[in-house]
């Protein structure tokens, strides 16, 4: 009895599943989504921008760095103290930049238009005149140089300035 059972259901879903795929009459079912986006990397900017210790120290008016931090896409430099400067470098691969200046935009930085080293990117300067992010296209990448020159007034200046110069740096470096 089993046997006859089993074959039984075995006919009725060999005949059930031949009629799903006769492949006569298919119609799309909706549209289709267009093919994914495939961006060229832009070039590679190495670890933290291809900039020294020393030199995010010198340019970036740093003093004593007593914190570096490193990862698969930035770096951070900390100075001494509750409120005193740092500088952060990130790289985006395959981001687009707008998503940066609407963020920068949202805190309240106005971000204006830049060429850097003929690369078209944004500085943006916070109404403190104490944080600058400055971005760099670079095809579908970019690079960012974020510079807070602190609370306290160790450093003066502008931070564009600054973040500027880390990033001319930087492009000398990957060309």
């Amino acid at each position: 009895m089993r046997i006859k059972s089993a074959v039984g259901i075995t006919a009725a879903l060999v005949l059930a599943l031949a009629g799903c795929g006769s492949g006569e009459g298919t119609e799309d079912s909706g549209p289709s989504r267009p093919a994914p986006k495939v961006v060229a990397l832009g070039p590679f900017v190495g670890e933290c921008g291809h900039v020294t210790d020393d030199e995010v120290r010198n340019l970036g008016g740093l003093g004593r760095i007593s914190g570096v931090f490193r990862n698969a896409v930035g770096c951070n430099w900390q100075s001494a103290g509750i409120g005193s400067p740092s500088i952060t470098f990130a790289s985006y691969r395959g981001s687009p930049i707008e998503r940066e200046r609407a963020w920068v935009s949202v805190e309240g930085r106005a971000p204006d238009p830049i060429k850097v080293g003929g690369r078209d990117g944004f500085a943006a300067l916070d109404p403190t005149r104490t944080i600058c992010d400055l971005a760099v296209q670079l095809g579908d990448d970019f690079f960012e140089w974020s510079t807070n020159i602190g609370s306290y007034g160790s450093v003066t200046g502008n931070p564009c300035d600054r973040s500027r110069a880390l990033a001319e740096l930087t492009l000398q470096r990957i060309q």
